[in-house]
């Protein structure tokens, strides 16, 4: 199915349509003014500007000025496990977007999934609340273009098909649920911009909720703008910190539980075919991890000391080895308590931590690496850069604003 431009519509029930095609992979797209994740409802300012926007235009034609021509306006939304998130942009120079509004929320829809291998009725009502809010942003804007998307925790529930029709009927929203080729494509389409142009090698890994997906980048022929052409294995484990979390417990984690966790974790990507594709370059100097989730980004702002999240400080921040380990062991010594009074981890996510510290932790024993490379952006960056290649928004001159008409005397 075609993507189809997403028109402006009431407020109480958006029919925001969403993309079922797959645009091409396209990577190295940065980010600018994304959301921070201190700030789950977004750029309070972005209704003002649009209104400043809306003003000026209506201006320029009193005076008989040419209307500046608006860029268009993308969306994209991930409902995972853990969290729903938005992200709304336009399209600035090539290769880049600016973000006009975002929100983020913590919903856990995947809670207890593991056990009952069915979405909890406290669950959808969660995620629905929070997909109502986007539908608001959404319905409030004229948008060239959206993509929706659910993963692990609509993939493995036997009643997620039911739950997405359910969001549809209460919210207008038609979400869809990708594969894990697809969710692995995107994180390397929405990171691609961080790989170190100069290193031979990568492992690329997103730490979800219910699943944990892993991309092997071959970069010895020399990068090419679509990073993804060098994935030469992919995996999808049906393992994140909210499954493994619950299956092992995640408030009171002492050394040996914590090791349990990691070598499920190691086992799981035993049997992963591909794995030793860059084994020549594992551990070597052209060769390092980039992490995208909220554990890197975590470990980075502990590692900062930062009081309150930055997303500017976080993204793209290198980690040595020993730091890693470093945080690893500070974390993983802390009580629950002491977990929940770091701004960093907080109450929502003081009993996840752990557990993506030891997916990380397995992860690195399969690829030690000297470096790893934290990353704020994943799958929304990802939907958003394909929607805005696949529209060839950046082989065309962006809207500039027309030079003033000169003052013709009385």
């Amino acid at each position: 199915m075609e993507r189809q431009p997403v028109e402006p519509v009431p407020s109480s029930r958006p029919p925001l349509g969403v993309a079922q095609a797959e645009a091409p992979a396209a990577d190295g797209a940065s980010v600018a003014g994304a959301g921070d994740r201190s700030h789950p409802l977004g750029q309070a300012g972005a209704p003002a500007a649009a209104a400043s926007s809306a003003s000026a235009s209506a201006t320029a034609s009193h005076l008989g000025e040419p209307e500046r021509v608006q860029p268009p306006v993308y969306a994209a939304l991930d409902l995972g496990t853990n969290n729903c998130r938005l992200l709304v942009a336009v399209p600035t120079r090539p290769g880049q977007f600016r973000v006009v509004d975002a929100f983020s929320r913590i919903v856990r829809l995947g809670e207890g999934l593991g056990r009952t291998g069915r979405l909890a009725g406290p669950a959808m009502d969660r995620a629905i609340a929070a997909l109502g809010i986007c539908a608001q942003k959404l319905s409030a804007r004229t948008v060239a273009g959206a993509r929706l998307i659910a993963t692990e925790a609509c993939r493995a529930a036997a009643n997620g098909e039911e739950f997405i029709e359910r969001v549809k009927r209460e919210t207008g929203l038609e979400l869809e649920i990708v594969s894990r080729e697809t969710e692995a494509r995107l994180a390397v389409s929405g990171c691609g911009s961080l790989v170190d142009r100069t290193a031979e090698g990568a492992v690329l890994f997103d730490i979800g909720g219910g699943s944990t997906e892993i991309a092997l980048l071959d970069l010895r022929g020399g990068s090419s703008r679509r990073l993804s052409n060098h994935i030469v294995a992919w995996t999808s484990l049906p393992v994140g910190v909210v499954s493994l979390a619950e299956s092992h417990g995640g408030r009171d984690v002492g050394p040996e539980l914590f090791e349990a966790m990691i070598e499920e974790v190691v086992e799981r990507i035993a049997r992963f075919p591909a794995r030793g594709r860059l084994d020549e370059l594992v551990g070597g100097p052209g060769f390092h991890l980039l992490g995208t989730s909220g554990t890197v980004t975590t470990l980075a702002g502990v590692h900062l000391g930062l009081e309150r999240y930055d997303r500017r400080q976080v993204d793209g921040l290198w980690l040595s080895e020993a730091e890693v380990t470093e945080l690893v062991g500070r974390i993983a010594g802390w009580s629950f308590e002491e977990r929940v009074a770091n701004p960093c981890i907080g109450s929502d996510r003081a009993d996840l931590v752990l557990a993506g510290c030891a997916i990380l932790e397995a992860i690195r024993r399969v690829w030690p690496a000297r470096t790893l490379r934290v990353a704020d952006r994943g799958l929304r960056e990802g939907l958003l850069t394909e929607m805005m290649v696949a529209d060839g928004v950046w082989r065309r001159p962006l809207p500039a604003r027309p030079p003033l008409r000169p003052k013709v005397p009385a």
